[in-house]
């Protein structure tokens, strides 16, 4: 490197450090300041000789993590500096001690959680699993911690064209399934949408690219449209004295994408591409009413539909999140969505827990976020010993539900995630009550235990003394707490039979002239699929695994079933190795250069060849093919990420693979033997099963079928479209 060269990287870096002065808007006293200046020298000093993989300088890392800090987040002095110095305890000879001497305990503590949560690079999936459960004990520690860290991931996204695909898919799995839901937690929606974008755009790049085109060949003709409908609510707001801003709001790609991947309609179909933010300057006891005042406003100038208001105003999200939401008809017949918000509620809305902390009075008791809080650390130490990534899915689950808020007798309000039951309600108020609920009286209505509650719901639960929790009851609620509070009193209720148990295996294995060794006893519980040595034994003592199991266990599997032959066939996916790759170009997808691997293909996603698909390999099972956009990988990658099996997948083409269609049409004779004879006779495809349901002349046709690749699926779509009175056809994510 030239001198000249050299000081250009100075002059940037020193910019850069002057930029999150600039921005880093909460108490800066003197002290405040200089302390940051040290962090940030003892930082560019312990990374003077690193750079990134890009090839600039390290340092710029953390400046730019303490930036977004600073900036999008909204946080002060202690976090600046966590996030100058959270890569040195790991990647440098500072130590955690040398933290605490300079920056004091509350800056040490946050870089030490930093440091337990990047210990997820541990190859062992065990422990990575662990390491993610770390991230959210973390939150019942100091919220810092995972603040920064959001800081840091967001800024590792921002910069991740350059890794390989293997190590951005891992990435962008981990975050959509952990981080996102937590910054969604945490109130920072801003850091959520770019989060969630920026893991789409490298785990299904096509698709993201493909929507992005879209919406920017529509953005003109929108905005114009929009800009129109914005006149007549701004003449009407001035008119009532309402000071308010008015901002068109577009949606990011990944959050389109959710909308067709649940409504199953094209992009065409998807109205809400756009919408209007509108920002109420109105901070005092009165900016509720000049929120309403504006909705007011809006719906003199259109039509709301009243199924799409949505008041978190009245009931603020647990994140404490506060807006009004609403949909109105525009000219020429389109919806809108508009959000109403005050300026505090913006901020709050923009930079989350550290606006919500900066607007809280200490009069004013604990928020919905500070409650959410609390229960996140009870849970947690409830969920100690819980399989990892159970929790981890239970927990997520919470964190991007909506919610609802029920009553108790007394008038209290309860929030639960969407989709809780009478069963949820009881274990939200009290163990006793959960474990004891025979049925609820739901505004004076009695109901079972497994009744879905709605928003406004009074539920008094009716309890038994006798009653006790059963394994059925896991599938009748949706919250971590209840579920871990049901599997523990499962759990402690199973422990009874352990010596019964082991004196029923004795016995069997004594008949079958086997000896009572671990390792036959591994063997059995492996093959037996029973959760761990309590569930194992019970089963043994009600008779639920018996000499049959037992015998089958131990035995080798049917060499003719086609679930055997399905696992032994080869699958050419090579790990990308630069080396190797370099001495032999061919070598991808080659079975005189791969090592055949057993596998299996997912049934949650059922991928066909031509696919974009990943590879997945879990210890001791067959290596797992998942479709890219699979919600169930996502989660695994989560776990396994590193075991991510990168390479084609070349198959015979007389093989088939499970696939299926959704066809929508007009009803009429003859309908179905045209589609199955463009199947079978034109096609020679297999089908495996058809339902067909009609409605008012519509009639839906779901067919589950073989095929060899996406190409023939492709084609054959084309094809059923232009049957006479089909209207649309679909190949469904789901069978």
């Amino acid at each position: 490197m030239t001198s000249d060269q050299a000081e250009k990287e100075r002059q940037e870096i020193l910019r850069k450090y002057r930029h999150l002065i600039e921005v880093w808007t909460t108490r800066k006293t003197t002290k405040d300041l200089w302390d940051v200046r040290r962090a940030f020298r003892m930082a560019a000093d312990a990374h003077k000789d690193m750079r990134r993989k890009s090839g600039e300088p390290f340092i710029l890392h953390p400046l730019a993590v303490a930036t977004i800090a600073a900036e999008e987040i909204g946080l002060g002095r202690t976090s600046i500096i966590s996030a100058l110095l959270h890569d040195t305890v790991e990647d440098t000879d500072v130590t955690l001690e040398d933290v605490e001497k300079m920056f004091g305990e509350k800056v040490a503590k946050i870089i030490d959680g930093l440091t337990k949560i990047d210990e997820i690079s541990d190859t062992n999936s065990t422990a990575q699993s662990a390491t993610l459960k770390k991230v959210i004990l973390t939150l019942s520690d100091d919220v810092r911690v995972i603040l920064v860290k959001l800081a840091d991931r967001l800024h590792n996204l921002r910069t991740m064209d350059i890794m390989p695909k293997e190590k951005q898919l891992r990435i962008a799995s981990e975050t959509l399934f952990i981080y996102a839901p937590l910054a969604y937690k945490l109130g920072l929606f801003s850091m959520k949408s770019e989060l969630e974008d920026l893991s789409f755009k490298y785990s299904q790049p096509d698709v993201y690219r493909d929507i992005k085109q879209k919406m920017a060949k529509i953005r003109k003709e929108k905005i114009q449209y929009l800009k129109e409908f914005m006149l007549p609510i701004k003449k009407e707001l001035k008119e009532k004295g309402i000071d308010a801003e008015l901002f068109i709001n577009e949606k990011t790609a990944y959050s389109v994408w959710r909308k067709m991947y649940r409504t199953e309609l094209p992009f065409e179909e998807i109205y809400n591409t756009f919408s209007i933010d509108i920002v109420v300057n109105n901070q005092d006891k009165e900016e509720n009413l000049q929120c309403w005042a504006t909705y007011s406003a809006v719906a003199t100038q259109y039509k709301p539909n009243n199924k799409k208001l949505q008041d978190w105003i009245s009931n603020p999200k647990a994140n404490g999140y506060e807006a009004i939401h609403t949909t109105v008809m525009g000219p020429k017949g389109k919806w809108v969505d508009v959000h109403i918000r005050s300026k505090r509620m913006q901020e709050i809305a923009q930079k989350g827990y550290a606006a919500y902390l900066k607007y809280k009075s200490s009069e004013s008791g604990a928020g919905s976020l500070d409650v959410w809080l609390d229960k996140t650390k009870e849970l947690l130490h409830e969920s100690n010993n819980e399989e990892s990534i159970n929790f981890i899915n239970d927990f997520k689950q919470e964190l991007f539900s909506d919610e609802i808020y029920v009553f108790t007798p007394a008038g209290e309000m309860i929030t639960l995630p969407k989709g809780a039951t009478v069963l949820d309600f009881a274990y939200a108020i009290h163990t006793y009550l959960g474990n004891h609920a025979i049925g609820a009286n739901v505004n004076r209505r009695l109901v079972s235990i497994d009744h879905k509650l709605r928003s406004g719901d009074q539920v008094e639960i009716i309890t038994s003394k006798i009653q006790k929790p059963e394994e059925t009851w896991y599938h009748n609620v949706v919250t971590a707490r209840a579920k871990a509070r049901i599997k523990s009193a499962i759990k402690s209720h199973r422990k009874e039979f352990r010596k019964e148990g082991e004196e029923k295996l004795k016995q069997i294995l004594e008949k079958l002239n086997l000896e009572y060794s671990p390792r036959i006893i591994q063997q059995i519980q492996k093959n037996c699929k029973a959760n761990g040595p309590i569930d194992f034994y019970y089963f043994l003592a009600i008779d639920k695994i018996g000499i049959p199991e037992i015998k089958k266990a131990l035995n080798t599997e049917d060499e003719d079933s086609t679930w055997s032959r399905l696992k032994r066939l080869s699958f050419p996916f090579l790990s990308r190795n630069p080396k190797k790759e370099k001495n032999n170009k061919n070598s991808l997808g080659n079975k005189t250069s791969d090592s055949d691997l057993n596998f299996i293909v997912s049934k949650c996603c059922n991928p066909i060849p031509g696919d974009d698909v990943l590879a997945l390999q879990i210890p001791g099972e067959p290596v797992q093919i998942h479709r890219i956009d699979c919600q169930e990988a996502i989660k695994l990658m989560t776990v396994y990420g590193r075991n991510i099996v990168q390479g084609q997948w070349k198959m015979p083409k007389k093989v088939g693979y499970l696939a299926g269609i959704s066809i929508k049409a007009k009803d009429r004779l003859g309908l179905l033997n045209n589609i199955t004879d463009l199947i079978s006779v034109k096609y020679k495809i297999n089908m495996n099963n058809i339902t067909m349901t009609n409605r008012e002349g519509l009639v839906n046709i779901h067919l589950r079928l073989y095929v060899n690749s996406t190409d023939t699926l492709k084609k054959m779509i084309n094809d059923l479209k232009k049957i006479k009175d089909i209207l649309k056809v679909d190949r469904l994510t789901k069978l």
